[in-house]
């Protein structure tokens, strides 16, 4: 399948706590203007939609492609109600709150989220293990080269807004990505369409291989066809 060498602005938003630095193994720029967004620091009981439409300030072009990580992929999902998007692709995520696991569920209905002391998320080995899952193993040098917003507010916002995130229906036109041991966001979870390839909740690290093998098929074409997206299984299909 040949990709159409149009350049498109593409813009990247990594998972809760990370730096853009989770994407430095993604190869897209040879075909497309690569933006890196960040986290801004949240005001006080700021709803993620207020939060999103602020972060709209920062995407300089029209009908941009998202891609967002985890967290961040409910964040490219809300920004996309206030601008026209091309695509909004998501990378270990979820698109409503019917995928959110069981314990967070019931944080939802409990608050006991709450009662979560984001101190300790401060130490860096147990921020990793929160953000990436508990299968990324690696240096603490790393994790702090990853992981740059760990002050305990902007934790305990994203936590809440993650569990109370209040999208029931899922948008299908998204593209959702997921990987077949994802520890954050099980598998069984995930309501189709997604594409699912191996790998864990860090699959933006660990498979940018295929990422850089099939985003670029993925971002170019209207119609995705699973025959040309190696290593995947069908599950984008409805």
């Amino acid at each position: 399948m040949a990709i159409n060498m149009k350049k498109r602005s593409i813009y990247l938003m990594p998972g809760m706590a990370a730096s853009p630095n989770i994407f430095e193994y993604l190869k897209l720029s040879e075909y497309h203007e690569v933006n890196y967004l960040s986290w801004m620091t949240p005001y006080k009981n700021e709803p993620l939609s207020d939060y999103a439409q602020r972060m709209c300030v920062r995407i300089k072009d029209e009908n941009p492609i998202l891609i967002g990580v985890s967290f961040g992929g409910l964040l490219v999902q809300e920004i996309s109600r206030f601008l026209k998007c091309e695509k909004v692709i998501i990378i270990s995520s979820i698109k409503s709150n019917q995928e959110l696991p069981a314990h967070m569920k019931i944080a939802q209905k409990t608050n006991l989220h709450k009662l979560l002391p984001t101190q300790w998320i401060e130490n860096i080995e147990s921020l990793a293990m929160f953000a990436f899952g508990k299968d990324l193993k690696r240096r603490v040098s790393l994790y702090q080269r990853y992981l740059s917003e760990r002050d305990h507010r902007y934790l305990d916002w994203s936590i809440n807004q993650l569990v109370n995130w209040n999208r029931s229906k899922a948008d299908e036109t998204v593209i959702h990505i997921h990987g077949l041991k994802d520890s954050v966001f099980p598998i069984k979870n995930i309501q189709k369409p997604y594409i699912e390839i191996e790998g864990n909740h860090s699959i933006v690290l660990t498979q940018s291989q295929w990422l850089n093998k099939n985003l670029p098929k993925i971002i170019s074409n209207n119609i995705i066809d699973l025959d040309n997206l190696e290593g995947s299984n069908q599950s984008f299909k409805k």
